[in-house]
């Protein structure tokens, strides 16, 4: 590669790469007719499949950073041109009146989001990806098109993996809205993406941050705070992992104290949990109950739904039940959960179809018949990949009740407000096969989606 790519003699714009320097002859050669291309050691046979795997690894690149630049490219379009993804523009009728009373100008940007938003939903469903996957992909392409044109053009020519990539995004999104600091950090970091390692890449890239940007790390750090955050992300075997994002002195100060306590703890006689073990306990005691020993029983007067399996509840097997929210969990757990929760709702499911055989009645302060029974066979937004739980989703009329829709099990289904939205503001529909039972989702392009089965 050159010492410098820049073509700017001459031009509109300097920033204009000669993508010539970002290609290697020998990948394109390699993919053209592999065995035209011969190792650089004679017939050394490891030297040979290091240089085939470090062809392949350039032009893997070379496709997902193209991916990046698709995603982005098809989102521009849906935005600057709304009709396909959402029907026919209302507001160039001179007639037009909008019923909700809102100005020409606020009806065009919604129809501009509802076709970002129903493109981005289509290569979710095509790709197997989620939405925010999706999204922001297009958002870091376009952060590195836009402010970071060295890397840029380094990733698609295959120079820079997509981890370093990302890195970069991510940094030069949380910077003010000023060109040339734009450009002093692309300065800074484009080579290092192609020659570093990520985590080595991620310190000189957040090193490079500090240096170019032009407000004071107190006022980053002031508006930072108020992100602060709590999350929780399912793990398997009945765990899960709670994360907070936090000012960095408070977050050490809690470390230190869950770390005091742990140590406390282990020092007492019969004490046999690991460190590790007691910060975990300690930190979940804490939060929970207010106290690190009895869990007090007023906090665990809550409502819990399990799903058992029909033959483990009879002893036949041992397929784990599910807890609602979460997923499988271990028997032991459910009868503990059954036993302390001031209602239940038990689910008993068909050993091999996995559909429902039974859904309890006799329960206190339950959801009506008919929603826990939408509850039960769409646990989640039936939109395909979307994973909001059904209790936190809008019951959605597959044909709308003004169009004669009626309130049924046939005609219902939960959809989170997301993509209820989208139902109504594109031209996404729902369709149900009324002899399967099944239902289908049909994007504006025309492509069809079975809505996910139910995980039992």
């Amino acid at each position: 590669m050159n010492e410098s790519p820049f073509v700017d003699d001459d031009l509109d714009d300097p920033w204009i790469i000669d993508e010539s320097d970002l290609y290697d002859p020998e990948v394109d050669a390699f993919f053209a007719d592999p065995d035209s291309v011969a190792p650089t050691s004679g017939d050394d046979a490891i030297t040979a499949a290091m240089n085939d795997l470090a062809m392949v690894t350039v032009r893997q690149r070379m496709l997902i950073a193209e991916q990046y630049r698709a995603i982005d490219s098809i989102l521009r379009d849906a935005e600057a041109d709304p009709e396909s993804w959402v029907g026919p523009d209302p507001t160039i009728d001179p007639g037009w009146t909008d019923p909700r009373e809102r100005s020409a100008a606020a009806v065009r940007r919604e129809r501009r989001e509802f076709a970002v938003r129903a493109a981005a939903a289509d290569i979710a469903v095509r790709l197997r990806m989620s939405e925010s996957v999706v999204r922001s992909r297009a958002e870091r392409a376009a952060i590195l098109r836009d402010r970071m044109p060295r890397l840029w053009a380094s990733f698609l020519g295959g120079a820079v993996c997509e981890q370093n990539a990302v890195t970069a995004a991510q940094l030069a999104a949380s910077l003010p809205d000023d060109g040339e600091t734009w450009d002093a950090f692309d300065q800074r970091v484009w080579e290092s993406a192609g020659s570093l390692t990520p985590p080595k890449f991620r310190v000189r890239a957040r090193a490079a941050r500090e240096r170019v940007h032009p407000e004071s790390i107190e006022e980053r750090h002031r508006r930072a705070a108020e992100d602060r955050r709590v999350w929780l992300t399912p793990d398997l075997d009945g765990m899960a992992t709670l994360s907070v994002f936090a000012p960095a002195v408070k977050a050490e100060e809690a470390m230190r104290s869950v770390d005091a306590i742990a140590r406390h703890l282990a020092a007492q006689e019969g004490e046999g949990r690991t460190l590790a073990q007691l910060c975990a306990d300690a930190v979940l005691d804490l939060v929970a109950y207010g106290e690190t020993e009895s869990t007090p029983a007023a906090f665990r007067a809550v409502s819990v739904a399990v799903t058992i399996p029909a033959l483990t509840l009879l002893g036949e097997s041992d397929e784990p039940s599910s807890l609602d929210g979460y997923g499988p969990i271990d028997l032991e757990t459910a009868r503990r959960l059954a036993g302390e929760a001031s209602s239940w709702v038990r689910v008993l499911t068909h050993p091999v179809s996995g559909t429902v055989l039974d859904v309890d009645r006799k329960t206190y302060r339950v959801p009506a018949d008919l929603r826990r029974r939408l509850g039960v066979t769409h646990p989640t937004c039936v939109f395909p990949g979307c994973f909001r739980p059904a209790r936190e989703c809008d019951i959605d009329h597959r044909v709308d009740w003004q169009h004669g829709g009626p309130t049924s099990a046939e005609n219902l289904a939960p959809v989170c407000e997301s993509h209820h939205r989208l139902k109504h503001g594109s031209l996404w529909t729902l369709e149900r096969d009324s002899d399967a039972g099944t239902m289908r989702w049909v994007s504006p392009s025309g492509h069809e989606a079975d809505a996910d089965p139910p995980p039992f």
